[in-house]
């Protein structure tokens, strides 16, 4: 993906919220920041900690990034708690 096609994929996103689909299959906006629980221990996150997400950023390749006290982490390491 070219910085163009970035770019306007992006354009239609915000920073502050986050659409997810529950387990009763409804669409769902979290807006941040929202509570999230570690599945491991990350950085300096132990497991099991709830912790909230401030910011939502999606990199080069397209992967979800969680701001989580100013340093970034990838969703997969994060349960959301609803």
């Amino acid at each position: 993906m070219d910085d163009k096609q970035l770019t306007e994929l992006l354009k239609y996103s915000s920073p502050k919220e986050l659409y997810i689909v529950s387990w009763n299959h409804l669409l769902k906006v979290l807006f941040c920041p929202f509570e999230v629980i570690t599945i491991e221990g990350v950085g300096e996150l132990r497991k099991g900690e709830k912790v909230l997400v401030y910011e939502v950023k999606v990199t080069r390749q397209l992967q979800t990034v969680y701001i989580i006290r100013d340093i970034p982490y990838y969703y997969y390491h994060f349960d959301i708690i609803i």
